[in-house]
């Protein structure tokens, strides 16, 4: 088996991330137009509020102290004039949400069909080298940090960049000079919070990956819970974990560190900026009532309702700096997961050039009383290759070659030495060797798992070169039943007809009586209808494998790969199922690995492998009298054995 990794290559920047996040969300153009109109109108509401507060104190509050019978009518109509605007306000906002919610939920929905839709396009070399909790990660840690950026912290960020512009336009009216004292402020904050979120961001990612890493050995323990404990091997599990554990904690103790920070220092920050600016203010104010004229050209005719209004403004500007900062978390964190996300994404997908085709074709006549393939659009149960440059067809037979063929997962490991092998259409060609030797490693050829590089040999399948063979094509004229079996929710009837979705029942019971499974599965209380879970957690192992033989009957195969098919089968089992397997091979080319080499006695060719090299071949009785590799494999003797 190839190398497994952990993680990914690198992941994209934070920039080219947000970039590709706006991508998604250009979907939605109109919606976004008019979730920014309702925004607009949400903060104008806030702005236009806070300023009438001038007019409140300076037209309505002061002239009317000290009078005998003041006139509040006039104070009573802007407050309801107030009312009414905070109330559009309030429309507006709840407007904003329900069409932001709208939005993230959809643009979700196309990130994780985009997710998994590149995931089946994955080569399989993908997820030999990943681990199946580590790319579930992507699916639930990183789309649950991305849905709650969506939904909440961006309708924020618009509501608070829309809130911080009209508010600084309303406070260079008012004040000018107390405006640029607010600035000079704000640019101590802004670097102390470019420090803190750099560190942040870094935490984040590293977060991130500790919990998909996480993941990744919890299901692989979840999985192998039956090994761990027949091999008393609970305390090392428990130290693994606590080791990936710790680092999680330590990652996610970082990023609560900086994260939790921003929000308490921007606040406290905040009120320190209010209280400056209410001191400057007020100094300013006093100045200019008993020296008309001195700094009024600096800092604007201050009074006491424009000197409320703009302290009003300055907690409406300081607001949302600080509802940002404490969205920094959020975003952070986000944005790790979308690069998490991304990279996936980005992987190369499982390229399929391959011009040859697969078709329905019949033999007719010609004019000249030859028979000729020609092409059908029926199902006929005989195929073709065809060539869409020429039209061509070369009967599908079966005839697979091995010619010179050398491989490995990786550059400097060889795994397969110069193999050859030649299936001739109906043969059936066993592999057998020690674990290691290459067995699955040819079967990972030969389904183009794994492609053969340049200068290192080549298959050919009925006299065309394999990577010129379209892989959909290729791999359905291949059936496999693999030594590990997965069965999927639904009933037995279903599992088995996922081998040939257009089956009929009747063909359905066909292959199931072939696999000899037709009589378990009927005396099942609901027999065919039976659901599975958990990958058919309710069924022995030899069971699910019998539904696999039968998934793999049902699709009718020219060419029938066997790996391990029948390990998990007892001997008994394995007798009665004999028969039906040797119909099943019957008139197809075949391959069988097999530890078990009672099951490959009858095979035409016996190929024995050992350590990536074909080190013998032949029938059992040519294998069994030379008393080489086989011999001892077969009878456990070593007496003529050269090692």
């Amino acid at each position: 088996m190839p190398p497994r990794t952990k993680g990914f290559a690198k992941p994209k920047n934070a920039k080219k991330t947000i970039l590709r996040i706006i991508s998604y969300m250009g979907k939605y153009k109109a919606l976004w137009i008019l979730v920014l109109l309702c925004v607009a109108i949400s903060s104008g509401a806030g702005v236009a509020g806070g300023y009438l507060i001038k007019p409140a104190l300076n037209n309505y509050i002061i002239p009317l102290i000290g009078q005998q019978n003041p006139d509040f009518s006039r104070f009573a109509h802007l407050l309801f004039a107030v009312m009414g605007l905070f109330l559009v306000g309030v429309i507006a906002s709840w407007c904003n949400q329900r069409l932001m919610i709208y939005i993230s939920t959809n643009l979700l929905y196309n990130i994780r069909c985009d997710l998994f839709s590149k995931l089946e396009k994955l080569p399989i070399r993908f997820y030999d080298a990943h681990t199946h909790g580590e790319l579930m990660s992507r699916f639930t840690n990183d789309t649950d940090t991305l849905r709650e950026m969506m939904s909440q912290t961006i309708p924020q960020l618009f509501s608070s960049t829309i809130t911080i512009v009209s508010v600084f336009v309303m406070m260079l009216i008012l004040s000018p000079m107390l405006t640029l004292v607010l600035v000079v402020i704000l640019i101590g904050m802004f670097q102390l919070i470019k420090f803190i979120g750099k560190k942040s961001a870094n935490a984040f990612r590293q977060n991130q990956k500790s919990v998909g890493e996480l993941n990744g050995f919890i299901e692989e323990m979840i999985e192998g819970q039956k090994i761990i404990k027949v091999f008393n091997h609970e305390n090392i599990a428990r130290a693994e974990f606590a080791g990936l554990n710790e680092n999680l904690r330590k990652a996610g103790t970082s990023a609560m560190t900086y994260g939790g920070v921003m929000g308490p220092i921007t606040n406290n920050l905040s009120h320190a900026q209010y209280a400056i600016i209410a001191i400057l203010g007020s100094l300013f104010m006093i100045i200019g009532k008993s020296r008309p004229g001195f700094l009024n050209s600096f800092t604007g005719l201050l009074d006491l309702g424009t000197l409320a209004a703009f302290l009003q403004y300055t907690r409406s500007f300081s607001q949302p700096i600080g509802m940002m900062s404490q969205q920094a978390n959020s975003i952070l964190n986000a944005l790790a997961g979308a690069e998490r996300i991304f990279a996936i994404i980005d992987e190369t997908e499982e390229v399929n050039e391959g011009k040859y085709n697969l078709v329905n074709a019949y033999e007719a006549k010609n004019k000249d009383g030859e028979f000729k393939l020609v092409q059908s659009f029926a199902k006929t149960g005989e195929w073709a290759w065809k060539n869409p440059v020429d039209n061509s067809l070369i009967k599908l037979q079966g005839d697979v070659v091995f010619d010179h063929v050398t491989f490995g997962y990786e550059e400097d490991k060889t795994v397969l030495h110069d193999i050859n092998i030649h299936a001739k259409p109906g043969m059936k060609i066993a592999l057998v060797g020690s674990t290691g030797s290459g067995k699955t490693t040819t079967i990972n050829l030969l389904t183009r798992f794994y492609d053969v590089p340049e200068n290192c040999g080549k298959i050919t399948y009925d006299g065309i070169p394999l990577n010129e063979i379209n892989k959909d094509s290729l791999r359905k004229s291949l059936g496999m039943v693999q030594q590990n079996t997965h069965l999927f929710t639904g009933t037995i009837r279903e599992n088995i007809r996922y081998g040939n979705l257009e089956a009929s029942d009747v063909q359905v019971y066909e292959a199931a009586k072939l696999a000899n499974a037709d009589h378990f599965i009927r005396h099942l209380e609901k027999g065919y209808d039976t659901v599975i879970t958990g990958d058919g957690a309710s069924l022995s192992q030899g069971q699910r494998q019998l539904l696999a033989i039968a998934r793999a009957a049902v699709a009718n195969p020219p060419v029938l790969i066997l790996d391990e098919a029948t390990s998990s089968i007892d001997t008994r089992t394995e007798a009665l199922i004999e028969k039906g397997m040797d119909s099943l091979m019957e008139g197809r080319t075949s391959f069988v690995i097999a530890h078990r080499l009672s099951t490959v006695r009858n095979a035409d060719e016996i190929i024995v492998l050992e350590h990536g090299k074909i080190i013998e071949r032949g029938t059992h009785d040519q294998l069994i009298a030379a008393k080489g590799r086989y011999y001892f494999l077969y009878t456990g003797n070593r007496i003529t054995l050269d090692e």
